[in-house]
């Protein structure tokens, strides 16, 4: 697989900034440096534990690393960050559908844990926290809302000192109607209000992130995630803070100030 080259790199915080050319490049240089990431921890540990996120903007990304090569996936245990509270069972919009589809069906995971939105909410957030504290994460792949949110985590419930791991959460209009901008939903009133995700702390404690953004819907929420104040305002913000973390942008993503054409 080529190594798409980076049109400009720069930091905000410890957060490190690529900008590509157009989405696959976005997609496949990430999709290089997970396969990375968990090759050269399955040579010094015997499995990986990874959190990926289910939505239309990690579409590149998921594809080029189901494609990837020299992974035992068998040792991999994976995780997905949220999930809608109310749809059937069957309900294509179901994120556990999504990335099973997307990705797990396709490589063929060692252990896949998902979560169970018809569940009691308090007993499954309990429930999946509990097997998300077994080890620590080794690496996080997700993605930023159009509010700014990371996984679920819009900025009216985001709490960056959050004592919970999984929680259930009512989620914001800008939110909901990003599922109808993205094609997931005929009409607002399809998406559901509710839903349950990990929590900020939960997906920082990983030891990498790779935050993969492509698109001109994201472009002010990357600015905010970049320029802004470190704040629940922009909940992608925090990113700024991790040590090991990566954001992935292409040309219509990146804010004006820093993009290259």
């Amino acid at each position: 697989m080529n190594i798409p080259i980076p049109e400009r790199t720069w930091t905000a915080g410890s957060l490190q900034v690529r900008q590509y050319a157009g989405r696959d490049d976005l997609g496949r240089a990430a999709a290089l440096d997970a396969a990375e990431v968990i090759r050269l921890k399955l040579k010094a540990q015997e499995t990986v534990r990874a959190v990926f996120a289910a939505a239309p903007s990690q579409n590149e990304f998921l594809d080029h690393l189901a494609a990837a090569e020299g992974i035992d996936w068998m040792r991999v245990t994976v995780f997905h960050m949220d999930e809608y509270i109310g749809l059937e069972p069957d309900a294509p919009q179901r994120f556990s559908h999504f990335l099973m589809t997307r990705l797990f069906q396709r490589v063929q995971p060692g252990a896949v844990h998902l979560i169970d939105p018809a569940a009691e909410a308090v007993e499954e957030c309990r429930r999946y926290a509990a097997l998300l504290k077994e080890a620590p994460l080794d690496l996080v792949c997700l993605g930023i809302g159009e509010n700014g949110h990371i996984a679920f985590n819009d900025p009216p419930v985001a709490d960056f000192q959050d004592p919970s791991t999984v929680k259930s959460v009512v989620l914001d209009e800008a939110c909901r109607q990003q599922q109808v901008n993205d094609g997931c939903f005929g009409r607002l009133d399809q998406v559901p209000r509710e839903a349950l995700t990990l929590t900020v702390p939960a997906l920082l404690s990983a030891e990498r992130l790779l935050c993969m953004v492509p698109g001109r819907a994201k472009r002010n929420a990357v600015q905010d995630a970049l320029e802004g104040p470190v704040s629940t305002a922009c909940p992608a913000s925090i990113l700024r803070t991790h040590a090991n973390s990566v954001l992935y942008l292409d040309r219509d993503s990146c804010p004006e100030a820093f993009r290259r054409e």
